[in-house]
């Protein structure tokens, strides 16, 4: 085990003549062989610059100032001032209104052991509050560690969740591309049945035709070969009967049966009026408008 050097105190006097008794209180004192102490300097000033870096690094540090006013006043601007320059400050208790030049050095031996005892003792005291303060920056310490843990596994896990989210958004924009191009598509085939719809209305409103050979619709219906289909070119133009086209050896009609209907209408015409047939042919011949008293008459 490596072992410790001894224990460094330091004593701030106001003057010369003070460094002077100390020393002297000193000779009968073998702080080395019963404390494992060692008083390595005894330092004259009231300046707090050349304080701070004459006492600086001592374990402890003495104050034997004058116990005066000014003695006490400047003994507690060290203690502020020097407290964190050194282990531990234990101001001497030495007997009021004298001078430390004046003391008996018996005086001054006895107060320099027991400041370094009080010192000693306090530190002892201060040893549980140090275990317990360890004790609590250990346990701070393992919570920080266990913190820290938690952070870089949160971490990790925020890193892969912002990974996924970034998948998904870019899954997001692919399908919101999908969906438009859909969209586009619909209304497409919605315009498209529109139009499909409303050719269909004017389609179903208007008026299909069937067409028949006007030849063979008559053999068909009467058993019997047309021989003048001028006839039936003449008076469908003169009568204009709605739905019914014919010319060019064809008969247009909604239906079969309305071709078959105005053929017989025709046909009944052509009976009642045969007398004027000839007549007939004249104004068809001559390409004059048929005369529509000779169906009336």
């Amino acid at each position: 085990m490596e072992s410790k050097g001894p224990i460094d105190v330091r004593i701030i006097v106001e003057g010369a003549s003070d460094v002077e008794i100390i020393s002297r209180a000193m000779q009968n004192i073998a702080l080395g062989a019963e404390y494992h102490i060692t008083i390595s300097s005894i330092i004259p000033t009231t300046n707090p610059e050349i304080a701070k870096k004459a006492v600086n690094g001592a374990d402890i540090l003495l104050i034997a100032t004058d116990v005066d006013a000014p003695g006490r006043e400047l003994a507690d601007k060290f203690q502020k001032i020097l407290k964190s320059e050194v282990g531990h400050i234990e101001r001497m208790k030495l007997p009021f209104g004298h001078d430390v030049e004046y003391l008996d050095p018996a005086i001054i031996r006895s107060e320099i052991k027991n400041a370094i005892i009080r010192s000693g003792l306090l530190s002892i005291a201060n040893i549980k509050k140090y275990r317990e303060m360890d004790d609590g920056l250990n346990e701070q310490d393992e919570k920080i560690k266990k913190l820290l843990k938690e952070i870089d596994e949160s971490t990790i896990i925020n890193e892969r969740l912002i990974s996924q989210n970034q998948q998904l958004m870019d899954e997001k924009e692919i399908l919101d591309k999908k969906v438009s191009e859909l969209n586009d598509e619909v209304n497409k085939l919605k315009q498209r049945y529109a139009e499909i719809k409303n050719e269909y209305g004017l389609l179903k409103n208007k008026n299909l035709f069937e067409t028949f050979s006007l030849k063979k619709l008559w053999k068909d219906t009467f058993n019997e070969d047309l021989d003048e289909e001028e006839y039936v070119y003449f008076i469908t133009a003169e009568f204009k009967p709605e739905n019914i086209i014919t010319g060019q050896g064809f008969l247009a009609a909604p239906t079969r049966k309305d071709a078959i209907e105005w053929l017989k209408i025709i046909r009944t015409v052509l009976i009642f009026y045969d007398s004027k047939i000839e007549v007939i042919k004249e104004e068809i011949d001559n390409n004059e408008k048929l005369n529509s008293s000779l169906l009336k008459e």
